[in-house]
């Protein structure tokens, strides 16, 4: 088990606002990557976070349990998997370095996104099935290789007619099929170690508390000043990676 204190440091945090995300504050869930990866190995973060993930989902999916889009799971699902794959193959041929800068390059997107809608208040609706199938497939990638699939998932689930909670409901069960995908992938490149497991299993508490009390303020507490701030964060963070990502090159 990893005992440093800086570790945890950006552990509970980073776990904090997945199982924010995971509540249903949809999107949040891309901090917590890029603050684990600013203490250690993006991939072994990914491995840490990920069993944390898979109880999330457990108590997300229970919440919002048949809220989601079927249809929306039926478009972006076989993507994904096809993602996942592809993220596993080159697992081993992707340097920290890139990983970091390519989630910085997500996080920074994410951001100018979701500033650039509001101003253009743009009309959901406008993705359809080659969308659905692109979005996907890069969201499954880099959430095998980093577990930063959601602004992939998100640029497309956003331009949707989906009502909130059928939004929030429909990612949830996406990532809760795409983290148990990549479970027998994370095995076989040899991530799921006992000191990373019961890394894991420290976090747990932390990950329920937080994904119950995301359920909680979803129905209590306006999502738009909230990620206003988020996305602040999230910009910032981004640009870090991305310098880290390239002085490492």
């Amino acid at each position: 088990m990893i005992v440093d204190p800086a570790f945890y440091a950006a552990a509970v945090p980073a776990t904090i606002v997945v199982g924010l995300s995971k509540g249903g504050f949809t999107g949040l869930s891309v901090l917590g990557q890029p603050i684990l990866a600013l203490v250690m190995s993006p991939i072994q973060a990914a491995a840490i976070i990920l069993p944390v993930l898979i109880v999330q989902d457990v108590v997300s999916l229970y919440a919002y349990w048949r809220r989601w889009s079927r249809k929306e799971l039926l478009r972006t699902l076989p993507g994904a998997i096809a993602g996942i794959v592809l993220g596993y193959l080159l697992a081993a041929s992707v340097s920290d370095a890139a990983v970091a800068f390519g989630i910085g390059v997500l996080s920074v997107a994410e951001a100018g996104r979701s500033f650039l809608s509001r101003r253009l208040k743009r009309t959901p609706g406008e993705s359809g099935p080659i969308a659905a199938a692109v979005w996907s497939a890069v969201s499954g990638f880099t959430s095998m290789i980093a577990n930063a699939g959601g602004p992939p998932l998100m640029i497309y689930l956003l331009r949707r007619p989906l009502p909130v909670q059928q939004f929030a409901a429909t990612a949830t069960a996406f990532f809760a099929v795409v983290n148990w995908v990549k479970l027998p992938f994370f095995l076989a490149l040899g991530q799921v170690s006992f000191q990373n497991l019961a890394t894991s299993a420290v976090l747990i508490p932390i990950a329920v508390l937080s994904t119950m009390a995301g359920v909680w303020l979803v129905r209590r507490v306006s999502p738009e000043r909230f990620f206003g701030l988020v996305y602040a964060i999230l910009a910032v963070v981004g640009v870090k990676l991305i310098y880290d990502g390239v002085t490492h090159f």
